[in-house]
């Protein structure tokens, strides 16, 4: 059947500037100390858990074995791109009968959301079927009442052709008299995914004729379709008709964008972009994309007014910029635009290499050093009275304690010396699936600690110090002797303690623990405040790397020396990019375009 015949049916309604000059964009002034913090130990030199460096003098002693661990290109640290996976992947093998029964279990599940397709029965037609042949399938199927419906859906996940679908609404417009708003949105959504854009137009007006309204969904596959097409202006229309009812998806923007960039109109592109930020949305990486595939302007485009070449150069450094203020990472196609853009510059000679980072925080490629992952004297006051304000003295921290014990706990780390390491002693001791060996763990790790003259600060709870097989008496007295302890009540939460604990010490304290505070950090009040969390967590967090082996020293998983951010000297741009579909979102990458500019 024709689109245009569609109409002969009668058809039943069912119910901030980014802008800024070059020389403000320089995001490191001096070369920033890649070091630890100098403190005042009875044992000078320096002592190194994996990749990461603690300065206790001026001498630096550098042994064998952190020679060996700063060889490797990837540092292993717990919030490198892949690692959750990668250690997904590892338990899974570990756990071989478990796996078999997930997956046997999965299969099942699979087998019976077949079943639900009609009962199994529901194979799309090969070819258009007659209105007679439809009816036929239909009551083959025991005359469901959403058949048309289901069919549909059927069709668009089968990626059936269109005529096929073209003929099931030949046969419900001739056996009900009228098409559905439901059917004719799941018969969009067909058209949309299979690029049939001539057909999605005759929707267009047939919809817009015989309902009051569009809703989120038309509306969305209604500005993807035409933003394809030379009829991309109605695809403004439409964005501009939708915000008076709800904010736009950042898809909706994006599609819109790009059409403008393609159609060689930046003034739009940046307004919409403009306009997406200040909803506070998050562009997708295809806005970018777009944005830094660049709009040519014509001279008579120039003499209109229209936005010059310069113009979008700032505009699109302040992309960067945005990208670095929200922590946030191209994915790789993305980065190949931005390296082909550099590369076009007019009078600018860059040159762009992929690179990666030594354990040192050096690119590979320039030779420059990356910023540090420690926070200033500024950035850390305003950490930690963020975090003493709403995560250690939150609304809902009595549910996790109470005001006694926080008290007592307070009093008892003014009275000791600034710790170097903080252990959530529960968390590590359970790093061991044998639970006969808890104490063993826990006191491996503080020894390992110990041995590398740290003051060392222990949390339990108070239960870990009766004597039973998983906490032996001898093992519990040895860690207390090697390390400051404090014991919570059994129902109190240990995280707030660790927190308070490392950050009161200062900036040089580290914590161990494996989890990744992910529920604290969402907390904090703003993203700001949230992505210095990050930044502090990944330059202090110590995780254990595997199990805790009889006879065999602790090793940890580096923490990173340099921030993985996007960053500039004005005469470089160093940019993170995500190459990898197995990072997780606290993860960060380990890849990086490089970018240099001749003199």
């Amino acid at each position: 059947m024709g689109s245009t015949m569609l109409l002969k049916f009668r058809i039943c309604f069912m119910s901030p500037q980014l802008t800024s000059t070059a020389r403000f964009l320089c995001t490191r002034d001096i070369k920033p100390n890649l070091g630890g913090r100098q403190i005042d130990r009875k044992n000078s030199g320096q002592t190194r858990i994996a990749n990461k460096t603690f300065r206790h003098g001026t001498e630096d002693v550098k042994t064998k074995k952190s020679s060996m661990l700063l060889q490797t290109s990837f540092p292993k640290s717990v919030f490198a791109a892949g690692t959750a996976k990668r250690t997904a992947e590892l338990m899974k093998r570990k756990a071989p009968a478990v796996s078999e029964e997930e997956e046997q279990h999965e299969e099942e599940q699979e087998r019976m959301t077949g079943m639900r397709c009609f009962i199994g029965k529901c194979q799309p037609p090969e070819r258009p079927l007659l209105p007679a042949e439809w009816k036929d399938l239909k009551e083959s199927l025991g005359n469901r009442e959403r058949f048309d419906i289901q069919m549909m859906n059927t069709l668009f996940t089968s990626g059936s052709e269109l005529n096929i679908a073209k003929s099931l609404l030949t046969f419900v417009a001739m056996e009900k008299g009228t098409l559905s708003y439901e059917l004719l949105l799941r018969y969009l959504t067909l058209c949309v995914k299979g690029g049939h854009d001539d057909e999605v137009f005759d929707i267009y007006k047939i919809m817009r004729g015989s309902f009051p309204s569009l809703d989120t969904g038309a509306s969305s596959l209604f500005i993807k379709s035409f933003s394809r097409t030379a009829r991309w202006r109605e695809a403004v229309e439409i964005l501009q008709e939708i915000k008076q009812v709800f904010t736009p998806s950042p898809r909706n923007y994006s599609d819109v964008i790009a059409a403008a960039v393609h159609h060689r109109d930046a003034t739009t592109a940046w307004g919409l972009y403009d306009e997406l930020i200040e909803k506070g949305l998050s562009p997708h990486q295809e806005t970018w994309d777009a944005l830094f595939t660049g709009v040519k302007e014509s001279e008579r485009e120039k003499e209109m007014g229209a936005m010059t070449e310069s113009e979008q150069h700032e505009r699109l450094l302040g992309v960067l910029v945005y990208m670095r203020n929200n922590q946030i990472y191209p994915q790789q196609n993305v980065a190949n635009t931005i390296k082909s853009w550099f590369e076009s510059l007019n009078g600018q000679k860059w040159t762009a290499a992929w690179s990666t980072a030594t354990p040192k925080g050096v690119c590979r490629c320039c030779g420059s050093d990356l910023e540090s992952i420690q926070l200033s004297a500024e950035e850390y006051q305003e950490l930690k009275d963020r975090v003493m304000t709403n995560v250690i003295q939150g609304r809902d921290v009595f549910n996790k304690t109470t005001p006694e014990e926080l008290e007592s706990f307070k009093a008892f780390v003014k009275r000791k010396p600034a710790f170097d390491v903080v252990i959530d002693g529960l968390n590590v001791a359970n790093i061991n699936k044998d639970k006969t060996k808890q104490s063993e763990t826990l006191l491996a790790v503080v020894l390992e600690l110990e041995r590398q003259a740290f003051n060392i600060l222990v949390l339990g709870r108070k239960h870990m110090l009766r004597p039973s097989k998983s906490w032996d008496r001898l093992n519990m007295n040895l860690i207390q002797q090697k390390a400051h302890c404090f014991f919570t009540e059994n129902i109190s939460e240990d995280d707030p303690f660790l927190l308070y604990a490392t950050l009161h010490s200062g900036n040089h304290c580290r914590f161990v623990s494996r989890d990744l505070m992910r529920d604290h950090k969402a907390c904090l009040p703003d993203g700001v405040t949230r992505r210095l969390f990050f930044k502090w967590q990944r330059g202090h967090q110590l995780v254990v790397n595997g199990y805790v082996a009889a006879g065999r020293r602790v090793k940890f998983l580096g923490i990173p020396c340099f921030d993985t951010i996007v960053q500039t000297t004005g005469d470089t741009w160093h940019v993170p990019y995500d190459d990898t579909g197995d990072r997780s979102t606290y993860e960060v990458p380990q890849r990086w375009l490089c970018l240099t500019k001749k003199h």
